[in-house]
């Protein structure tokens, strides 16, 4: 059913183009057309819908409606007949499948079925964790994306992490350098004590949260209001894996951001400029340190005056001399202090944490 005339007339001849319909009508109410009116409409000659007059070859006569019909009755009953054929492989095929399974033993499908769990909707996200947090007997780890922790959601959640802390179970948390300039957090953290421990990096992966590292969550879409419960082992353990490496790079929340070794530019403006010298925009970058793209340009701004740029293509040459374009160094651990040491944290994500609502 479908043709393909000249650019700007890609269709079949039951959906012909505006052009193509007054020329093809014009052409059945006379007899004939010439050949000069159908120039902008290629795509009658292509669809058969006009052909040479074999007396005159400056004009076209029309196909009849009847035999055009026929036609495409024809390509339909083709078509539908090749679907039927499609969907009759495919229930052959799914049918020998559903055998295949139904021989697999019991065990097995129901281990595999709760392996990974898609859990849709925040109560539905919400009961899990407050399961997995009831569960829970002697560790919770979570990584926090985006910037400064909201108070009212802290507040919400410390009631289940108090709970936690009372059974003894100790949680380790990992924000972005925003979160310390937060003041509902490091007030949450005094009330938590040694219980919580918190590091902070530039920038962190998605959230996640791991409960005795035989159960994590992680979001399913982009506004997180779909989760995935995880329990397959070998998920479990490569999350688990994946939280140790950034602890290990992460600063103590009570100790100072590394010095960028140049006056004038802060441990954030040096985290801002690699992601810049990597081709970011604004708004990826902003989203990645967790702070609002107005407070990134603002940075840029500086960064721009420090380094003495007019431009932003002079900013990245600049940032490459100033060897700004790669990440910084993580700052050693305190003299005296291992690099799980206590300090003050919050193991409650903004949404769906093991204090959460």
């Amino acid at each position: 059913m479908a043709g393909h005339g000249a650019d700007g007339h890609p269709h079949g001849a039951d959906r012909l183009c505006e052009a193509g319909d007054r020329v093809y009508s014009r052409a059945v109410r006379r007899g004939r057309v010439s050949r000069r009116d159908a120039e902008p409409v290629p795509c009658l000659l292509e669809l058969a819908l006009l052909h040479p007059d074999p007396d005159d070859m400056d004009w076209l006569v029309p196909t009849s409606p009847q035999e055009v019909m026929t036609r495409l009755l024809r390509e339909v009953h083709d078509e539908v007949s090749a679907s039927q054929r499609r969907v009759d492989s495919a229930v052959a095929a799914f049918e020998w499948y559903a055998g295949l399974g139904r021989r697999a033993q019991p065990a097995q499908a129901a281990a595999e079925g709760s392996a990974i769990r898609v859990l849709d909707g925040l109560a539905r996200i919400q009961t899990a964790m407050d399961e997995a947090t009831e569960a829970c007997t002697t560790e919770v780890l979570t990584v926090q994306p985006g910037g400064i922790r909201r108070e009212h959601e802290l507040a919400e959640g410390l009631p289940r992490a108090l709970a936690l802390r009372g059974r003894g179970v100790r949680m380790r948390d990992l924000y972005t350098h925003v979160a310390r300039h937060g003041q509902g957090l490091l007030g949450y953290l005094e009330l938590m004590g040694d219980a919580v421990e918190a590091r902070t990096l530039d920038e962190v992966v998605d959230r996640l949260i791991l409960f005795d590292r035989t159960v994590a969550f992680i979001p399913a879409n982009a506004d997180c209001s779909m989760a995935l419960e995880l329990r397959h082992p070998a998920l479990v353990s490569y999350l688990a894996t994946v939280f140790e490496r950034l602890w290990r790079l992460a600063v103590p929340l009570t100790a100072p951001l590394p010095d960028t070794g140049i006056e004038g530019i802060s441990h954030r403006e040096r985290s801002i400029a690699a992601l810049l010298a990597e081709g970011h925009q604004d708004a990826v970058i902003a989203e990645r340190l967790g702070i609002s793209v107005r407070t990134c340009r603002a940075h840029i701004a500086r960064l721009s005056e420090t380094l003495g740029a007019a431009s932003r293509t002079q900013l990245g040459v600049r940032i490459a001399q100033a060897g700004l374009d790669g990440p910084p160094r993580p700052a050693p651990s305190p003299a005296g202090s291992p690099s799980a040491s206590p300090a003050p944290s919050s193991g409650l994500p903004k949404r769906g944490s093991p204090g959460a609502r």
